[in-house]
């Protein structure tokens, strides 16, 4: 029985597409019923400039309230730059998520950055914070919408430099939902074979209902730590096309169903799930909700 860790990524991810914000309060309590359905890796928010992304205002005090309520739930936020990772370390995130896109094109609209400019910041965070747990998200890996898909040898390729640096811990994320399982195991088996003492994450987008088979095309590849957000929320704001995220409930039911162990208690997360619809009525929800009280468990 394969224990597949999933790391929720929704109050961050799926939070920062919002445009109306959503009170401290109300994403606390979010968080909260995360944890209790068992969820132990949750990225609670992101550290960047209020003026960029006004809906992460308040990410001191997320981080300062969780991390003293749930003193065992592996918390992570996400940083653009070396003061962002500054900021997370004050507020006591010791795992931080940093972003670069394969795509240059992507990068650039995305962080407004080059590939050199992101490889040098990183390399000054990862310099100043030696102690912190540092996963590098590796945005379009699987393609961009600005310049189609790539093969594996780029993605090898590419990586070279960040585990020369120092990077432990990859996450490949499929931006704007582009791949397929066929495309996910080269992509997958061929970093692993490259690299094989790097910590794999897969993120996948649902934008055309790939999210569940893409991902267990990772998992059945041997990646055990897994991304998604509470009812599928979320997308990219910087790639055209994107929809939402691949659904936490859905990923949990499935691998509860097929003996994975998750830990995750599902008719708690689809409570939590349902709270969150109440609090943010008009996000952009791309997963299903079950009806937990029908004895034939039918979906609504």
């Amino acid at each position: 029985m394969e224990k597949i860790h999933i790391n929720e990524v929704g109050p961050r991810d799926g939070f920062q597409n919002q445009a109306k914000y959503i009170p401290l309060e109300h994403k606390l309590e979010i968080i909260k019923k995360m944890v209790e359905s068992g969820l132990e890796y949750i990225q609670i928010t992101s550290f960047v400039s209020p003026k960029a992304i006004p809906q992460m205002k308040d990410s001191k005090e997320i981080a300062s309230v969780c991390l003293e309520k749930f003193p065992d739930v592996k918390f992570f936020a996400l940083v653009p730059n070396l003061y962002g990772a500054k900021l997370a370390w004050e507020s006591g995130i010791r795992r931080i998520s940093f972003v670069v896109s394969l795509s240059k094109s992507h990068n650039k609209a995305n962080i407004n950055r080059t590939h050199e400019e992101s490889f040098l910041e990183l390399k000054k965070i990862v310099e100043a914070y030696p102690e912190m747990e540092v996963c590098l998200d590796l945005a379009t890996t699987f393609g961009c919408p600005f310049e189609g898909k790539y093969n594996a040898e780029i993605v090898v390729g590419f990586l070279k430099a960040y585990i020369d640096l120092g990077i432990k811990m990859v996450n490949l994320c499929d931006t704007i939902g582009i791949g397929n399982p066929k495309e996910v195991r080269e992509i997958v088996g061929a970093v692993q074979e490259s690299y094989p003492n790097l910590d794999l994450q897969i993120h996948i987008h649902d934008t055309r209902n790939m999210g569940m088979v893409n991902t267990l095309a990772a998992i059945e590849c041997g990646v055990d730590k897994i991304q998604s957000t509470l009812g599928g929320l979320g997308g990219c704001p910087f790639a055209p096309g994107a929809s939402g995220n691949l659904a936490t409930e859905d990923i949990v039911y499935m691998l509860n169903d097929m003996g994975y162990v998750t830990g995750v208690d599902f008719e708690k997360l689809i409570d939590a799930s349902k709270y969150q619809k109440i609090v943010i009525p008009d996000g952009n929800f791309s997963g299903h909700q079950m009806n937990i009280e029908s004895k034939s468990q039918q979906w609504v």
